[in-house]
């Protein structure tokens, strides 16, 4: 069986190839699937606004000697409060009650209500009311926040590598991972708080990275495209990809991991809440950054330069000294079936004693 470190150097010299950019169009179509199916979710269920968003009263119990959720229902039931209540868990001690609008001098009541029901002091609740104009400028501000990361990861991306058709690529791989995510959310309701659009705007930024990793990669090996007739465009782009695989799944195992750990702690250990919002968008986040860079940006990249006559034209000579020497029936055959050969990389290793050489001896002339 085959190493990691043998796979990902089979994977570096061409000895292996996985055919991504010549099932582009199997990627992409699930790709865009998956972004309709968001959307649809998303007009459908919507998500699960906290309280920082939507606006309400927030009571934070701490020192309890029982978190049982029942209690606060009961509460806020005795005062007619029974619609957009939510009650978690804060840790082994905590709990945290959401509700509605309520009027100030009812929140006194139901604080004394909560001490009482809780066996607490009246002081080891915290009591806030969010009004609605907040709750819409803190949105209001997250839209604008992605907005205005949008606008620089175009502009940064076709700085650095001097090519529209790049950062178009990247853009729309980062469309796929915002959709994605949303829908994620959409689907299971998860509570969408401050800290889950920062948790989103910092998976936005891995999962650029990993684009960026793998286009640096498409950049020195199409540096010289045309001047060449052996490769087209496409399999070059297919070359970086297998070339970057290892470190791509390296760095998001790296990366994976602590983040799991933290969802797992914040969901079952510290109570629902506490790191569930950040975590979570930030496991999400990471998978879908992760395929985005390897299946959805470069097979996007290599549908817009084809669509230009420089490298549609390079292409389609390629295809046609290849049916010249070799015979072959189709340029789709072709593209799929040919794989990129370069020097393999061998390591090196000891030839012993007997290679090394010897000192011959001389005589010393009297």
């Amino acid at each position: 069986m085959m190493s990691f470190a043998s796979w990902g150097n089979a994977l570096y010299s061409g000895d292996k190839s996985y055919p991504i950019v010549p099932k582009r169009k199997n990627w992409l179509i699930v790709g865009f699937t998956l972004i309709v199916l968001s959307i649809i979710l998303f007009g459908a269920r919507g998500l699960n606004p906290s309280i920082e968003f939507s606006g309400g009263s927030q009571f934070i119990l701490s020192g309890v000697e029982t978190t049982d959720q029942s209690v606060a229902y009961s509460v806020l039931n005795d005062y007619g409060i029974r619609d957009g209540v939510r009650v978690a868990e804060l840790g082994q001690s905590g709990v945290r009650v959401q509700t509605a609008q309520i009027e100030p001098d009812e929140i006194a009541q139901i604080r004394d209500s909560l001490a009482a029901a809780y066996d607490v002091d009246s002081s080891d609740i915290e009591a806030t009311n969010i009004g609605p104009s907040w709750g819409g400028e803190v949105t209001k501000k997250a839209a604008q926040s992605l907005v205005i990361f949008l606008i620089l990861v175009g502009a940064m991306m076709a700085v650095y590598f001097m090519s529209w058709s790049m950062s178009a690529a990247a853009l729309i791989a980062l469309g796929h991972d915002i959709f994605l995510t949303a829908g994620f959310f959409s689907l299971t309701q998860v509570e969408v708080s401050p800290a889950t659009v920062i948790g989103f705007l910092t998976i936005l930024a891995y999962s650029l990275y990993d684009t960026v990793v793998v286009f640096d990669r498409v950049r020195e090996l199409t540096s010289a495209i045309t001047a060449q007739s052996r490769f087209t465009f496409a399999e070059m782009v297919n070359l970086a990809i297998n070339q970057t695989l290892v470190r791509s799944i390296n760095t998001s195992i790296v990366a994976l991991l602590p983040v799991g750990a933290i969802l797992f702690l914040g969901s079952f250990l510290l109570g629902a809440g506490t790191l569930t919002d950040i975590s979570l968008a930030l496991f999400v986040g990471m998978i879908a950054g992760t395929l985005s860079s390897v299946f959805i940006a470069p097979s996007m990249l290599v549908v817009i330069e084809l669509r230009r006559k420089k490298i549609r034209q390079h292409t389609e000579r390629v295809v046609k000294l290849r049916q010249r020497t070799s015979g072959a029936e189709t340029a789709e055959a072709q593209e799929s079936d040919k794989k990129i050969k370069v020097t393999p990389l061998k390591p090196g290793r000891h030839l012993g004693q007997q290679a090394q050489p010897t000192k011959k001896n001389r005589k010393k002339k009297r």
